[in-house]
């Protein structure tokens, strides 16, 4: 699940090695004649999420105009912002924390046409900003899912590492393979995403169609490995609440299915001792069969900026000049630099990544992280939030045993006609 924003708030207070953004670029200084323009910028966690302050500062040492951020709740961010957009109070840019509350914005009438602004190609995830053919927004950082996995519990089992040409058999089968009485072969933590994103993903399927059978394989699977004992089950999980974090880094489990965010959580909480010593890497996530392998399938949302459409008209060039460097390859390098995960990866962007202390430099990390098709796990829709509401309750019914697969997708495509 999206990257979970709503969650990864919480995951992102780690350090500053924790959140991020991408890039952008510009080179020519522009201002008013009065001289520098300052923006305003929405954003959360401050003291601990970097991103935005180290945007803010390149973008002034680019241009000479400076931009202020605007603190927000990170639990309350879109309640919290929308009442500000409504008031006539909020930022010149807004950061758009989850791509399904575009399309309300844009209804709304309170983001600005950026479509003359050119999206380089390197540059990931801006279909997630187009509103019926019209850009109002530009990412600046795109996470996608891998496989984590903890070299030393594999050493001791004799299991090969991931290649890069795992499918979903071999993940099972290593998840048998690693289970001890000490871990698990492998933790999915209980966001929906876990399963259906993957699901959307790599089956082509569409939350809007009402059918939702192409979920059944996967869900078969995790259930089979729940029943077996090779990964805590969904109810136990529920009742006790582990993070991901800790399972994975207290090395509770060999595998863990996760956006790249986590590469920079994984680093500080090791650096500090939060996380356990061990040697990791990751891989490309399973695949359903052997003919996606060189381009792996996954899922991940962006994250970008856009305009309040009721910015001062002085401040418009400004606005827009901000949004083309923070997906730039200087301002993606700075935040790879510091282990995040931009937009943009071109091979500038990859190799700052990747001289990041601690940062697995294996052929097989890097292929992860610089190759594949990251599909949306929330398609720019008004009607995103009302289906994935549905599809949480189809994943709840499913993984507590409340009702079997085909009831549950059965009675979640008749949830969804009722619309």
């Amino acid at each position: 699940m999206n990257r979970k924003f709503a969650i990864a708030g919480g995951l992102a207070v780690v350090t500053a090695l924790s959140l991020a953004a991408c890039s952008g670029t510009t080179s020519d200084t522009e201002t008013t004649a009065d001289g520098p323009v300052t923006l305003t910028l929405s954003g959360w966690s401050i003291d601990t999420t970097p991103e935005f302050q180290l945007l803010a500062d390149g973008f002034e040492e680019a241009t000479g105009n400076k931009v202020e951020v605007v603190e927000y709740d990170p639990a309350e961010y879109n309640t919290l912002l929308t009442a500000d957009l409504g008031a006539g109070a909020a930022p010149d840019i807004i950061t758009q924390k989850e791509v399904k509350y575009v399309p309300t914005l844009v209804d709304g009438g309170q983001l600005l046409d950026v479509s003359d602004i050119d999206i380089p190609a390197s540059v990931s995830g801006a279909d997630s900003y187009s509103v019926d053919g019209v850009q109002y927004g530009t990412p600046y950082r795109q996470d996608s899912w891998v496989l984590f996995y903890n070299k030393d519990i594999f050493d001791a089992a004799g299991v090969d590492y991931p290649d890069g040409s795992w499918t979903w058999d071999d993940y099972d089968a290593a998840a048998a393979a690693l289970t001890t009485a000490d871990h698990y072969g492998t933790y999915e933590h209980r966001w929906q995403s876990t399963t259906q994103g993957f699901a959307n993903a790599q089956f082509d399927g569409d939350i809007f169609s009402g059918d939702y059978s192409y979920m059944t394989d996967l869900y078969e699977r995790r259930l089979a490995r729940e029943d077996a004992g090779y990964q805590i089950d969904f109810a136990t999980s529920s009742a006790n609440s582990p993070t991901y974090q800790g399972e994975f880094g207290k090395q509770h489990a060999a595998m863990l299915p996760m956006g790249t965010w986590y590469v920079a959580t994984l680093l500080s909480q090791q650096a500090s001792g939060e996380a356990d010593t061990f040697n990791w890497g990751f891989a490309p996530i399973p695949q359903v069969d052997s003919s996606t392998i060189d381009n792996p399938v996954t899922f991940g949302d962006p994250t970008g900026f856009g305009i309040n459409a009721a910015i001062a008209p002085e401040k418009v060039d400004v606005a827009k000049q901000f949004l083309e460097y923070a997906f730039s390859d200087e301002a993606a390098a700075k935040l790879a630099a510091i282990g995040i995960t931009p937009a943009n990866t071109s091979d500038a962007v990859v190799d700052a990544y990747f001289a990041v202390d601690g940062v697995p430099t294996d052929d097989v990390s890097k292929f992860a992280w610089s190759t594949h098709d990251t599909r949306p796990e929330n398609p720019t829709s008004n009607d995103t939030a009302a289906v994935q509401t549905i599809l949480g309750t189809l994943h709840t019914e499913i993984l507590t045993k409340a009702k079997s697969i085909d009831q549950a997708i059965a009675d979640a495509e008749a949830a969804f006609k009722a619309l």
